[in-house]
């Protein structure tokens, strides 16, 4: 599913609100995540699972087209683990 597609069927569960509206509720809460990861948080919804970030050390990569060595900097990377009842409904 993507973004469209989530605010369309939020829009069509929800009639009370505009699909302007919906779009404003699904990007605050995209947002909302983005911005609690940026500050080295951690974001959990119950029943569904929870957002972190990992580190990775700097290393060096290869460029794939011209065979060269590049010096790749540390850096977090978004992680996520789904939550038990997740997990329960994926393995039925």
């Amino acid at each position: 599913m993507i973004r469209s597609e989530l605010v369309q069927r939020l829009s069509d569960e929800h009639r009370t609100l505009s699909p302007r509206e919906v779009e404003t509720i699904v990007s605050t809460f995209f947002d909302e995540i983005t911005s609690r990861l940026a500050d080295g948080g951690r974001v959990e919804i119950r029943g569904f699972g929870a957002f972190s970030t990992r580190p990775r050390d700097a290393r060096t990569g290869r460029n794939p087209r011209t065979g060269e060595t590049v010096d790749v900097d540390a850096k977090r990377v978004p992680y996520f683990k789904p939550g038990k009842e997740m997990r329960a409904r994926l393995n039925v």
